[in-house]
């Protein structure tokens, strides 16, 4: 199989000291590619410098709803430079998380229209986040989204409807480890039955987010835990595991514009 994680974050320090052995593990569960989430714009150097280093793995750049409040045209720039490398495939992860507010919601909600204008200028398909927004978030999407409508709305964790407005949107919903976990994962069990298979992708989100069985074991996610997605969401679906995982896969590569046929050597 070749497994596609479509979102984490492995330029967090957890990752320092075995990145090698993250490899491996990658490799061993048949996990092929992964994408590099930048949050900050510190994150996102570390995210392309990763990705520049290893052919595993593909980067975004963007600032997190979290860190809105440090936002500024400069730090823009310098993402906008970033994102000529060739390894860069997306602009994000941008949104509003009306939950924890570590920013305010009006430089939020500033920063996520900016951000999508500019994803959009440089043609690049965008990674959301969206939480507790009471359909704010959806109503800055459908004002400021643009006509393409190419991106996915991560870790996705909301209702039917606001499931059936994304859809109808043309956007794609990442699915993480909270599939897996009993209580939970219930009702997002229930509404992934009914995302067509062409917009569904799977994700970590690691560190954050380990998926049932790993996580009686490891505090920390890791790309090679998404395997456990994949099972789960095989489970859930009724679909093959195997046929799943290149629906995915080419979901995920058409999305973010990567060539599909070119498979990093284990």
């Amino acid at each position: 199989m070749k497994i596609f994680d479509s979102h984490c974050h492995l330029d967090d320090p957890s990752y320092a000291d075995d990145m090698d052995r993250v490899l491996l593990r990658m490799h061993e569960a048949e996990v092929r590619r992964a994408i590099i989430v930048g949050i900050t714009e510190a994150s996102a150097q570390r995210a392309v410098v990763l990705a520049e280093a290893h052919e595993e793995f593909f980067a975004s750049v963007g600032i997190h709803p979290h860190d809105a409040q440090s936002c500024s045209e400069k730090a823009l720039e310098s993402l906008e430079t970033l994102a000529q490398s060739p390894r860069v495939c997306a602009w994000g992860e941008i949104g509003l998380d009306f939950n924890r507010m570590h920013s305010p919601r009006p430089a939020q909600e500033r920063w996520f229209v900016r951000q999508m204008e500019l994803g959009r200028a440089l043609g690049l398909p965008m990674i959301f986040h969206e939480r507790d927004t009471n359909g704010r978030f959806l109503e800055l999407l459908r004002a400021h989204g643009g006509p393409s409508r190419r991106g996915v709305v991560h870790c996705f964790s909301g209702t039917r409807d606001e499931m059936m407005e994304i859809l109808a949107l043309g956007y794609h919903i990442g699915i993480t480890g909270i599939l897996t976990i009993k209580s939970r994962g219930a009702t997002l069990r229930e509404l992934t039955r009914e995302i067509p298979a062409d917009r569904l992708l799977i994700e970590t989100d690691a560190p954050y987010l380990t998926p049932t069985p790993e996580r009686n074991k490891h505090r920390r996610n890791e790309p090679a835990f998404v395997r456990s997605v994949l099972v789960k969401l095989a489970e859930v679906r009724g679909d093959d595991p195997e046929a799943l995982a290149d629906t995915l896969w080419h979901n995920t590569c058409a999305l973010f514009g990567i060539d599909p046929d070119i498979t990093p050597t284990a």
